[in-house]
């Protein structure tokens, strides 16, 4: 069996009652920081008598070669990264992958999560959010990447380095606007666990000043407010249904949300989706 073991993302004290034990039982243990790992499982007072290996990102597609060949053996892979849920934006995903074409047993033992826990202190919408990951590092891509993201209604989560940060929430500024609400959340569930709340370009403005931004850093940014009835057409009526069921909806329950958020009659949501696509 392979399980996905979430790590505490600052203080120890947040992990789930049975990483320890899974810690203790498994056969092999795939860390992406074998150093991190044995100070997590001293902390926790675990004896680790599993073979313990490095899985990262420079080595992640040889060692899940070889952790496959440990699961079709029958022997449990403990997986587990520097910090919250395997997967995300971390390793795990290859041999996720791998296991479930092989129907191999994959399992979960939940743990902290910078993006929930950001996204739930960030005092923006939570009904419906996006995780985007680190955005691009150059600035031209960077730019393109957070243009296409202007119109989204979601609130939106990206992860960044302490480095970028003046100059990815200035990005932001200019794509989403100055005015967008946002939250910089910076060591959470450690000692020095700070959140910052206010428009874009304060926030631009503040991580500019100085030497403040340092240690993990979550981006939380509220979603486009929606356009006014009276500002959309039939095409933007579509493109807001096709966006919608690039989602994953069905295009009935697509059409259904597009009128819930516009105000516009699902009749005229339905009929805009349904039109003929002129030709080019």
């Amino acid at each position: 069996m392979l399980i996905l073991a979430g790590t505490p993302i600052g203080t120890v004290a947040d992990a789930s009652g049975r990483l320890a034990p899974a810690l203790a039982e498994a056969d092999v243990v795939a860390a992406e920081d074998t150093r991190r790992f044995r100070r997590l499982a001293a902390d926790l007072g675990v004896e680790v008598t599993a073979r313990v290996v490095s899985y990262f990102e420079g080595n992640e597609e040889q060692r899940t070669a070889e952790l496959m060949d440990d699961l079709r053996a029958g022997r449990t892979v403990v997986l587990v990264t520097d910090a919250g849920m395997p997967s995300v934006s971390d390793p795990g995903y290859r041999i996720v992958a791998a296991a479930v074409a092989e129907d191999l047993p994959v399992t979960a033992i939940p743990g902290p999560s910078a993006v929930l826990t950001a996204l739930a202190v960030s005092g923006l919408p939570v009904d419906r959010f996006c995780f985007e990951g680190f955005p691009p590092r150059k600035p031209g891509e960077r730019a393109r990447v957070l243009g296409a993201l202007a119109t989204d209604p979601r609130t939106l989560v990206f992860f960044e380095s302490p480095h970028r940060t003046a100059a990815t929430l200035a990005a932001m500024a200019e794509a989403f606007g100055p005015d967008r609400r946002a939250a910089v959340c910076r060591e959470l569930t450690k000692t020095y666990e700070e959140v910052v709340r206010g428009p874009l370009s304060d926030l631009a403005q503040w991580a500019g000043d100085g030497d403040r931004v340092r240690g993990e850093i979550t981006i939380v940014v509220s979603g486009a407010e929606p356009a006014a009835p009276e500002d959309l057409d039939e095409a933007d009526l579509a493109a807001l249904v096709e966006q919608t069921r690039a989602e994953g909806l069905s295009t009935k329950d697509a059409i259904a949300d597009v009128a819930r958020r516009t105000g516009i009659s699902r009749k005229v949501v339905y009929a805009a989706a349904h039109a003929p696509k002129e030709s080019s």
